[in-house]
């Protein structure tokens, strides 16, 4: 019994020496990349990324942004750590005064040509962390990537602080370009900092009674160039210099829960300006500007617009088109479930005299107006100043349907303006719903028609007898080659 218990011993002994030794020369690895896996999400309108506040302390100065939530993505426990390029790790301070553009595009380089064999479907989070804020100067951020980009802004972009703190030989036409790129999201909850204020105050800037002269150039804030498949979500901006957002020869945009801000007065800062771009989704989200919320320019095409809340501002308007004689061709926009307040217009369509194309499919649906001057409102003599002259030729407005528009006007203007051109008509314009009353009296000012038709499906408050009822289409099909 005694040989056989050490032999059972020497056993044991040697099968714990095995295993130790197994161990030694095949680590075991934990589950976390598979958890990782199972949370992803094979489609291109991925999830929020919600990342955990940095471990070191921020600055001593008020912290950016706000805290991440939960927004039902995954978490920062559940991405490959591989896929976060936090801006400190390459060098940005985030002190709001130090330079930090050269980490960001270290970042932005590493991110997209990132090449990912196990999972091409992994995005490359370049995050922006909360409690710190970054000053970073005129960039642009150029595509394609190897993979999709996710850009997090939890914490604070700031601009350069006016035109004396831009470098000589950077572009004052933009700040932060995104160039060629795919698959992409800009989304967080922090805050873009235009910094705006000085430039606006340049002698040249219209606002405040200033003359026009001296050099004018003034940088647009984010600039989405010759992109596709873009999602821009949760993220505040305020005080661009110039738009705050603008998309030109994009497709696929989804935009949702933005909060846009800058004041009354500052000059052309519209919220969100689209040019010759389609496919494009804006919901959910708040615009209080000096120009107009939402603007769309020619080319532009299958645009829906819902439950945005719009003012102070210019209203949400398509324009203005074919100035300088130029072809403009806007089709198949929807705009309802809107809200529009103390603004110089509600929904509105402008354009100049000389251009030639057309502007046709246009819904406005379910909009309340508050205190709105101009609530609706077709300006074919959009001019600038007092020397426009007269032309006949102008782009074709056609098929435009105005329903469920209610709510009060500002008595200084007619509720419903359609100014059409001499030489081409508004046609088809349909009305049905609109009640529209004076935000201060009793007295129901007429509605102002020129050169325009359509018909009424229902009674309009205030009665509106001045749209003709029937229109030759000659005018549309001469129309039809330019668009």
């Amino acid at each position: 019994m005694y040989n056989f218990g050490r032999l059972i011993s020497s056993f044991a002994f040697s099968m714990t020496f095995i295993i130790f030794f197994f161990c030694l020369l095949f680590p075991v690895h934990g589950r976390w990349h598979n958890h990782a896996k199972k949370h992803k999400q094979h489609s291109h309108h991925h999830d929020h990324f919600t990342i955990s506040q940095p471990p070191s302390p921020s600055p001593s100065s008020e912290p950016a942004g706000s805290p991440p939530e939960d927004n039902g993505g995954p978490s920062s426990s559940s991405i490959n750590s591989t896929s976060i390029f936090d801006v400190r790790h390459f060098g940005a301070i985030g002190d709001g005064t130090a330079d930090d553009t050269a980490a960001f595009k270290m970042a932005w380089d590493t991110a997209c040509q990132r090449n990912d064999d196990d999972n091409n479907d992994d995005y490359g989070v370049i995050l922006v962390p909360y409690g710190f804020s970054f000053m970073i100067q005129s960039t642009i951020f150029t595509g394609p990537c190897k993979n999709g980009v996710v850009f997090q802004v939890d914490g604070t972009l700031m601009a350069p602080d006016g035109p004396d703190a831009w470098p000589k030989g950077y572009s004052a036409h933009q700040w932060l370009v995104f160039y060629r790129v795919y698959n992409m999201s800009l989304q967080g909850n922090g805050l873009i900092d235009g910094r705006g204020q000085k430039w606006w105050d340049l002698p040249c800037k219209p606002h405040k009674g200033k003359t026009m002269t001296g050099p004018c150039d003034s940088p647009i804030a984010i600039r989405f160039f010759m992109s596709s498949e873009l999602r821009v979500e949760g993220v505040r901006i305020k005080d661009s210099p110039q738009f705050h957002f603008r998309f030109d020869n994009c497709k696929d945009v989804y935009i949702d829960s933005l909060h846009i801000t800058s004041p009354a007065l500052s000059p052309n800062t519209d919220g969100i300006h689209i040019e010759n771009t389609n496919g494009v989704q804006i919901f959910n989200s708040i615009v209080a500007n000096g120009d107009d919320c939402v603007s769309i320019g020619s080319g532009s095409f299958n645009v829906e617009i819902r439950n945005i809340t719009c003012g102070p501002g210019h209203g949400i308007s398509i324009g203005s088109l074919g100035n300088h004689n130029s072809r403009a061709c806007v089709s198949n926009i929807t705009v309802r479930d809107s809200i529009i307040k103390v603004s110089d217009n509600g929904v509105r369509i402008k354009t100049w005299q000389g251009g030639f194309g057309t502007v046709r499919g246009v819904s406005f649906n379910n909009i309340n107006m508050d205190n709105v001057r101009n609530p609706i409102i077709i300006d074919q003599f959009y001019c600038l100043n007092k020397g426009c002259l007269n032309q006949t030729s102008a782009v074709v407005v056609s098929d435009i349907s105005y329903i469920d528009i209610k709510g009060t006007y500002d008595i200084r203007s007619p509720p419903m303006h359609f100014g059409c051109s001499d030489s081409m008509p508004c046609m088809n314009l349909t009305l049905a719903n609109i009640e529209l009353f004076p935000s201060r009296g009793d007295i129901l000012l007429d509605p102002f028609c020129w050169n325009a038709y359509g018909n009424l499906q229902t009674l309009t408050i205030p009665p509106i007898s001045c749209l003709l009822e029937t229109s030759s289409r000659s005018f549309l099909e001469s129309e039809k080659d330019y668009c």
